[in-house]
């Protein structure tokens, strides 16, 4: 790390070594995680820092509103090691972290969907993949469409490789922009449809299901990669098992072997690398409370909770803790877009500062609910399954904190 500073102008230096100083002190004292206060003050010192620490890398950006972090990690596997922003710090101040972490060549960055075209901008990436677009706390996020209109603007003269879905309709509308014809199509499949409901291009109505197609023009481009049994490309099928649940993150996957084939990975390789990975971040972790196991799950909108409930519909008992500070977003009413009916026949134990609000939406889904502390339900769940858990944010964290591996 002394080398690498030494190349770098004196503010650069400087600014590097407030971040290490301020982000070691927020450890220290227990304030955050240590990547994001440190990162603020070294950008206020040297804007340019992200540029200049980007330098000689070759960069792979991870966005879209939900599976960033899993597939930020899934890319990291299939690479076999690389840079990156492990603890889902996405913005400027986490990314500048990260990257002042490790110089490594390899870097695989996930960006908060807001934040694409900043962080494009800055280190001029190799590829881009780009997951998913649907509504996000609206109370902080931008409205879903004006984020498509952003990424379409962020990606008209990008030199990047994008890896994209082909099956959402936002994406598609962000890609097709690109005019250096540098995108993967990768027909990975989408659980959400709800926000691609009109043409994104003349806003007419617009089925997103299967291969959809507007009168205007405007349609499913003609994939590269499918994902069915087996990931199909032009060069053959590549197995793709994977240890984590959720045909959502079988999907995450196949992006991140894509990605990782463009930096000379082997896609056979990739696709086994990617199977070994089995948590992320704490998420789908048994973890244990009082003598009863949970699964940790997390899910911040109506699209996170839709994939999860697809996962955990069927159990007897289930946990769905929602917070709202401003990480979580303090507008819950989102939660009246998620499909809370499908847990029907299941008991849903309802913790977090939005508990009762969170029952609430439950009662009128016709779903049983009892409002609980999470101090309580050690002493009322008697499960001899783990029960499954779904948190948002800070909720999330909260339960990582208050409980121990299984």
């Amino acid at each position: 790390m002394m080398a690498m500073s030494s190349r770098l102008p004196l503010r650069s230096s400087l600014a590097l070594a407030s971040l290490r100083l301020v982000n070691r002190t927020s450890r220290v004292l227990g304030v955050g995680q240590g990547t994001v206060a440190g990162g603020r003050v070294a950008l206020r010192i040297d804007p340019q820092l992200v540029r200049r620490m980007s330098a000689n890398r070759r960069i792979i950006l991870v966005s879209g509103t939900n599976g960033k972090t899993t597939t930020t990690a899934l890319v990291v596997a299939a690479l076999g090691g690389a840079t990156t922003n492990a603890t889902g710090s996405n913005m400027s101040a986490g990314i500048v972290a990260a990257l002042a972490s490790d110089r490594q060549s390899l870097t695989v960055l996930e960006v908060d969907e807001a934040f694409l075209a900043t962080v494009a901008e800055a280190t001029q990436p190799e590829v881009i993949v780009l997951l998913n677009l649907s509504r996000d706390q609206l109370d902080r996020a931008a409205e879903v469409r004006v984020l498509a209109e952003k990424w379409r603007t962020t990606l008209h003269n990008s030199s990047a490789t994008i890896v994209a879905n082909s099956a959402d309709p936002l994406v598609v509308y962000a890609a097709i922009a690109q005019m250096n014809s540098k995108v993967i199509w990768c027909d990975v499949g989408s659980s959400w449809t709800m926000d691609a409901r009109s043409c994104p291009q003349c806003t007419e109505p617009l089925n997103p299901d299967g291969q959809w197609q507007c009168e205007c023009g405007f349609a499913k481009p003609t994939p590269d990669f499918v994902l069915g049994e087996t990931l199909n490309g032009a060069a053959g099928a590549v197995n793709l098992h994977m240890a984590l649940p959720g045909g959502f993150n079988r999907s995450n996957a196949a992006l991140a072997v894509v990605a990782a084939s463009l930096l000379d990975t082997p896609l056979e390789t990739a696709a086994q690398r990617v199977s070994t990975v089995r948590e992320v971040a704490g998420r789908f972790t048994m973890r244990q409370r009082e003598g009863q196991a949970f699964r940790l799950m997390l899910a911040k909108n109506p699209a996170g909770v839709s994939a999860l409930i697809g996962l955990v519909a069927g159990g007897r008992n289930v946990v769905v803790s929602i917070n709202d500070l401003i990480a979580d977003g303090i507008d819950p009413s989102w939660l009246y877009d998620a499909p809370f009916d499908q847990l029907r026949g299941s008991t849903v134990w309802c913790t977090g500062e939005r508990s009762l609000d969170l029952a609430t939406r439950l009662d009128y889904a016709d779903v049983t609910a009892k409002v609980v502390t999470v101090d309580e339900l050690a002493s009322q769940i008697h499960s001899a399954e783990p029960v499954d858990v779904i948190a948002n944010y800070t909720a999330f964290a909260a339960w990582l904190e208050s409980t121990s591996p299984c």
